[in-house]
């Protein structure tokens, strides 16, 4: 009888709401997160029981940065133009008392961009924690970076707090993003950021190549994996939000993707951006009259932000400029951060509901280029900063 991988997830009765005495009230943890070699029969077994949710085991890939046109580190000015697009510049909101995660490939700890910042690493690869792509840096330092030769780069710049969980490189799967989502959570994230995605061909190739399966049968069952997952990441976020402490909120933020091609195809968001409860974040260009969307970010987003030839922290030292929807994200998660500090400063609370209330609501199509007809791919619009 054949079986698969599959990882399942336990999630824990929720306690009371009156009994904030339990350790476990408000945690946002999960009692078990595990592998097991499966046959259907064993799948449909555990599909009954409603405390556990499980979906195939699927490789997971960085999104990786398209080919634009690079940014001119020197003609750029001391603010990067997302940061300007995004109105941080103009905002009193900087992330303090906001604590942040990036899930990625690592960071370079020592990058002046993350000077003072209490930094956590968890590695949930079988690589070395060293960012040797350099993804997580350049997403880490748009989000929470310092100013770095004279540049502002981040977007909630007065983070004190960041957690680091390096989920992409040798070994990455989708337990392993569970995990480090688990992780961040029990240590506090308000902001998590993903820019990440299934690796849908690497699949395909092992059950042609492992499993021997003919390329139709193993595209269908690749199909149903990629649905599961979808699934899986669904009950996983929605369980968190319910397990969390009332004013203790947590939002989440993936990267759409970049497989479109316009004007030949557009491509819908894959997971964990295609899960409900997740903001699927698109990536936007400039253009001559306002922004467009960039030509590879894929649909059915929530939210967009700036993401061609964005200027970040180089792992190892200085600025480079990277083009994609992984750029977009920790745009959007920047200003998330920044609405969840005037939350906490308004209400003495977060509230994860209405924390993408706010993000949706300010955001704006203004700025669009109406040449471009991009405003059905850009979902409520560009995120903005509060600025009072």
């Amino acid at each position: 009888m054949t079986k698969d991988t599959y990882v399942i997830i336990t999630i824990p009765e929720r306690q009371h709401p009156g009994d904030l005495g339990s350790a476990e009230y408000g945690s946002g943890a999960v009692s078990d997160i595990e592998v097991a070699e499966l046959s259907q029969s064993n799948v449909e077994e555990i599909q009954r029981d409603q405390k556990k949710i499980l979906a195939p085991m699927m490789p997971w890939a960085l999104i990786e940065p398209v080919a634009t046109e690079e940014a001119n580190l020197a003609a750029e000015g001391s603010i990067t133009w997302g940061i300007e697009a995004v109105r941080a510049s103009d905002s009193p909101f900087d992330g303090s008392g906001i604590v942040v995660a990036v899930l990625d490939t690592g960071i370079d700890i020592a990058h002046p961009a993350f000077a003072g910042v209490n930094i956590d690493i968890e590695n949930f690869t079988s690589e070395t924690d060293d960012d040797i792509n350099g993804h997580g840096t350049h997403c880490a330092g748009t989000l929470f970076g310092k100013d770095v030769e004279g540049m502002r780069i981040g977007v909630a710049r007065n983070i004190e707090r960041a957690l680091i969980g390096k989920v992409l490189g040798k070994g990455a799967s989708t337990k392993g993003l569970v995990e480090a989502i688990n992780w961040a959570v029990n240590e506090g994230a308000h902001v998590i950021s993903m820019s990440l995605g299934i690796d849908f061909p690497g699949y395909v190739a092992e059950q042609i190549n492992h499993y021997g399966l003919d390329p139709e049968p193993a595209t269908s069952k690749a199909l149903e994996a990629y649905r599961k997952n979808v699934n899986l990441f669904t009950s996983f976020c929605r369980s968190v939000l319910s397990q969390r402490v009332f004013g203790d909120g947590v939002i989440f933020v993936a990267a759409s993707g970049n497989e479109s091609r316009r004007p030949k195809y557009e491509i819908a968001s894959g997971p964990p951006a295609a899960a409900t409860d997740i903001v699927s974040a698109g990536a936007l260009a400039k253009a001559r009259n306002g922004y467009t969307v960039a030509y590879f970010s894929n649909t059915q987003v929530d939210l967009a932000g700036p993401g061609v030839s964005i200027i970040s922290a180089k792992a190892r030292g200085g600025l480079i400029s990277k083009s994609g929807t992984s750029m977009a994200t920790p745009h959007v998660a920047g200003i998330a951060a920044l609405w969840a500090q005037k939350q906490l400063e308004t209400d003495e609370q977060i509230n994860s509901g209405l924390l993408e209330a706010n993000l949706k609501a300010s955001s704006v199509k203004a700025p669009l280029d109406p040449g471009h007809q991009a405003f059905e791919n850009v979902g409520a619009g560009i995120v903005q900063a509060p600025l009072h």
